[in-house]
């Protein structure tokens, strides 16, 4: 029963993201995201679970411990079209700071209820939604967490996204990379309150978008 709950809620949410999309609303306005590395720590055996709530595992009554974080966007090309059939992965760190990857250190410590990385296929809207944690540091680099898209005919494409106001923004080696300023602030996310949230939970929104458009 609680399974259920979850999955009727997850369906909820990403629907009512949905709705708040407009055709074309920002084509003119609209800042290529920038791609950045996958990193060392993609998974190299992936959970069973690779479902978009990284909260919960299958049927496991226990959740991670973290922020519980609603994070969504969209996928679009260049012109503010939605892009469909798009599959966007996700993988961060648990609250110790630990991949689910076997390199990562302090691993024998992973939060063992964490999925750690999940994925969600884009509709007609191109909206995505995953039921995760707020991200946390690890050594040498700040608070951040993983993407990739998929798409048929295209190779991989990986970027990352990070906390607005979080202090070590300004010093990590990543986000520095970035030389120009729009793209840098693109990829620096305001994670916020849900109103009226007893558990505290956050709500956080990045799109993607991707460097063409349909006649490219």
């Amino acid at each position: 029963m609680i399974h259920s709950s979850r999955r009727r809620f997850i369906q909820g949410f990403t629907a009512t993201a949905a709705g708040l999309w407009v055709p074309g609303a920002f084509a003119e306005e609209l800042v290529r995201t920038p791609k950045q590395t996958e990193g060392p720590f993609y998974p190299v055996d992936l959970p069973l679970d690779t479902d978009n709530d990284l909260i919960v595992i299958n049927d496991d009554l226990t959740p991670a411990v973290g922020e519980v974080t609603h994070l969504s966007g969209r996928v679009l090309d260049l012109k503010g079209q939605p892009i469909r059939n798009a599959t966007v992965e996700i993988w961060q760190v648990d609250h110790h700071g630990v991949y689910l990857h076997k390199g990562s250190n302090g691993h024998d410590k992973r939060d063992k209820h964490f999925q750690g990385f999940g994925r969600f296929m884009t509709g007609s809207s191109g909206e995505y939604y995953f039921r995760t944690i707020k991200p946390v540091a690890y050594p040498g680099r700040t608070p951040h967490i993983h993407f990739a898209v998929k798409m048929k005919g295209r190779k991989k494409w990986t970027t990352q996204c990070y906390i607005k106001g979080e202090k070590q923004n300004e010093t990590d080696g990543v986000i520095r990379g970035i030389r120009d300023k729009k793209q840098r602030d693109s990829v620096i996310v305001d994670f916020k309150p849900v109103p009226d949230s007893k558990a505290g939970e956050l709500t956080a929104r990045f799109d993607l978008i991707m460097g063409f458009t349909p006649e490219a």
